[in-house]
C-alpha cells in the first residue's frame, strides 16, 4: 500500500524499519523521530505508536499536498504500521 501511495501522488517516501530494540535506544530518541510505529507527512506526526486506516493516510498527504481531501471513508481500506516518513509538495 504504502508503495502505491507514492506513486498515487509522486511523493518520495522514505521507510525506517528497524528491529524493535533499536528503537529503544538513546541514540534512536536522539534523532527526535516518533515512537515506532508512526507515520510523519513532512515534519507532521500523524500517528505515533498504532496503526493508521489508508483513507486518514491518503487524506493527511492529500491535504500536505493542497490537493481536496476525500471524504468518503472507503470500506475494507487496509492500515500502515511502519515507520514512515514522506516529502512531497
Amino acid at each position: 500500500m504504502i508503495a502505491q501511495v507514492g506513486r498515487k501522488y509522486q511523493i518520495e517516501i522514505e521507510t525506517i524499519s528497524k528491529a524493535k530494540a533499536e528503537y529503544q535506544t538513546d541514540e534512536y530518541f536522539e534523532l527526535d523521530l516518533p515512537a515506532a510505529p508512526a507515520v510523519m507527512v513532512g515534519d507532521e506526526i500523524v500517528v505515533e505508536g498504532s496503526d493508521i486506516p489508508e483513507d486518514k493516510l491518503e487524506g493527511v498527504i492529500c491535504k500536505h499536498l493542497g490537493f481536496p481531501v476525500l471524504s468518503q471513508k472507503r470500506r475494507g481500506s487496509s492500515a500502515v504500521s511502519l515507520p514512515v516518513k514522506f516529502r512531497g509538495g
